[in-house]
């Protein structure tokens, strides 16, 4: 189902072609992309499949992944923190399992500074999140919604101090490579005492949220692609999301059955083995 919103006035004209005998071949405006992943950077994508509920139900390396990538997204001059404070980590990691410590010292200063600018960054993130996410989590019925950034930034004071342990296990034990979110309704951490309709309502929420900030930093709204979202949605909460993305660009949501969708869509495809109809 695709539910129209505002346009730009010169809106972007994005295309992928996929063969079974060879690569993907990517557009952009017309320009042929060197690469079909190039348009992660210039088309700002959304996507819930229901394994997404990982980010809620998993364990903490799934939600700093997720936040990191909408680090990217919302914050693109800090993209790069991320991978650069991963790749210093690797060398650290390295380097304390020769147990050098004269190879180690410049790696743990390079930890602590890019920690320091990585909790930094996500800290950011999820203060610019906390209202719309809490926002569409109310309207789709899950009340008190809030996220909360658990860790603190490395120093490196507290690197030395560990030096010992860490040069006995080989890792580095302290940093935002250890850190956690948490996606709490009121007193509740949904990862442990949420239902898997309410860890739904989350993930929905975090894109919706992500969504609208994106909407007002970039010229173009992002493209929300929602796959088998309304299995376990009621009929309220299906009506309630289709509100939600009316006005919010483009968005694709499948269903099984033409009977799930809460409103009249914009576009409508039904697909069928080896056959797709489109009905106007």
């Amino acid at each position: 189902m695709r539910l129209e919103g505002r346009r730009a006035e010169i809106p972007v004209q994005t295309s992928v072609v996929l063969s079974t005998i060879e690569g993907k071949r990517a557009e952009l405006n017309g320009a042929r992309l060197r690469a079909a992943e190039q348009l992660r950077g210039e088309t700002a994508t959304l996507v819930f499949t229901p394994d997404r509920l990982a980010i809620v139900k998993a364990g903490p390396a799934a939600r700093r992944a997720y936040f990191d990538r909408s680090l990217g997204r919302i914050l693109p001059a800090r993209a790069g923190l991320p991978p650069d404070y991963a790749a210093a980590l690797t060398q650290r990691n390295a380097a304390l399992k020769f147990g050098d410590r004269a190879a180690i010292a410049p790696w743990t200063t390079q930890i602590a500074a890019l920690g320091a600018a990585l909790v930094h960054a996500r800290v950011e993130v999820l203060e610019l999140l906390a209202e719309p996410f809490c926002e569409a989590a109310a309207e789709l019925g899950l009340d008190d919604a809030a996220l909360a950034y658990e860790g603190d930034p490395p120093t490196e004071g507290e690197l030395n101090a560990r030096l010992d342990r860490d040069v006995e296990r080989g890792s580095t034990g302290a940093g935002p490579h250890l850190h956690d979110v948490s996606i709490v309704s009121g007193d509740r951490d949904l990862r442990s005492f949420g239902s898997q309709g309410e860890q739904r309502i989350a993930v929905l929420a975090l894109l919706l949220a992500e969504a609208a900030l994106l909407a007002e930093r970039r010229e173009e709204p992002p493209l929300l692609l929602l796959d088998d979202v309304l299995s376990e949605l009621d009929p309220a909460r299906r009506r309630s999301l289709a509100d939600l993305v009316r006005d919010r660009g483009q968005t694709l949501i499948t269903a099984t059955t033409v009977d799930a969708l809460p409103v009249e869509p914009g576009q409508l495809l039904e697909v069928t083995p080896g056959r797709v109809r489109w009905n106007g």
